[in-house]
């Protein structure tokens, strides 16, 4: 089997990821990989841990597959946005960020819908940026969707414990009941069967978490339960999938982890991924579903806080979310 070709987005160039970018190379890509980034910026990056990088620029006709191999001795860079050294402000929001930020993902997506790359595994954004530069998307997922025409799509994020698909995904906690219906619910489970499927899961099973405290207690705590989740786990059974719940949000996760189920249906974005950060930032990765290509990013945000320096950041969230794609490409090109 061939190797797949991986695309790395920069995220935002003021954040972690060309630091964990520049570590992830020096850690060794065992797959051909090529990053949409400033080449300044990493440059920079690989100066602020104390390492010096081979860059080679590449465009994107460059990119079919058969051109390009895993090699350790320079990193390929294809140069989206060039960010002068006087705009350079590291850990603050910024419209050249998110312009630059913008773009990196843009041309990694053209690339991979155009099969110049295989998959496109990106680094953190700031939505601040994104807002500033009048980029108007909550988040990468919605923005990933627009730009390859998917109407249906969902945010999976997994672990060495969990696997966990969102119903509703970067909306105030106060529009998610209005934004479930029995067709978001289904359309979700169906999502979570066919990601279960893809991961190598013969026969998942499928957990629903209630959206109200106690799963709603047959109403008492609130009718999205009983007007939305149950019908759409009744159909979805008559279709032959093994899914159960509604279930109460503050022991799914836990019967999960200790494998009662395969994945679970989280109602929104804190309810899900609360259990999958608490258990280790640096270990999990976003998956979405429902794109033509395959997309993972990792687990955290662009930690300002750390951001330029002492070279603290983690790799380890950037180093699985490659595997992880990787092993989707391997998985559905059997």
């Amino acid at each position: 089997m061939k190797l797949p070709v991986i695309g790395i987005t920069m995220g935002d160039p003021f954040g972690i990821g060309p630091e964990i970018i520049v570590k992830s190379f020096l850690a060794k890509f065992l797959v051909p990989t090529v990053v949409y980034a400033d080449p300044y910026i990493i440059s920079k990056a690989a100066k602020l841990i104390g390492k010096k990088i081979n860059i080679r620029l590449l465009k994107s006709n460059e990119l079919f597959s058969n051109n390009l191999i895993a090699d350790s001795s320079y990193l390929n860079i294809i140069n989206c946005y060039e960010i002068k050294p006087d705009d350079f402000k590291p850990s603050t929001v910024s419209e050249i960020a998110g312009i630059s930020s913008y773009n990196c993902i843009k041309n990694a997506v053209s690339d991979a819908l155009s099969s110049k790359i295989n998959a496109v595994v990106t680094c953190p954004i700031n939505k601040e940026s994104f807002a500033k530069a009048n980029i108007n998307f909550p988040g990468h997922t919605e923005l990933l969707a627009k730009l390859t025409n998917s109407k249906k799509f969902n945010m999976m994020m997994i672990n060495d414990s969990l696997r966990i698909i969102l119903v509703t995904i970067h909306l105030p906690l106060s529009n998610v009941s209005n934004s479930i219906s029995i067709s978001s619910e289904l359309n979700s489970i169906k999502m979570a069967y066919n990601a279960c499927k893809m991961l190598g899961i013969e026969d998942p099973r499928i957990a629903v978490a209630g959206l109200n405290p106690h799963a709603g207690e047959n109403g008492k705590f609130g009718i999205e339960e009983i007007k939305f989740i149950n019908p759409a786990i009744t159909k979805a059974r008559n279709e032959g999938i093994n899914v159960s719940g509604p279930w109460p949000g503050d022991t799914v996760f836990m019967q999960a982890r200790t494998g009662k189920f395969d994945i679970v249906v989280a109602q929104y974005h804190d309810q899900g991924l609360i259990p999958i950060k608490y258990l280790g930032i640096d270990s999990g990765v976003n998956i979405t579903l429902g794109l033509p290509i395959i997309r993972t990013s990792v687990d955290h945000g662009t930690a300002f806080d750390i951001a330029w320096k002492e070279g603290t950041a983690s790799p380890d969230s950037l180093l699985n979310a490659i595997n992880a794609a990787v092993d989707i490409f391997k998985s559905t090109t059997k």
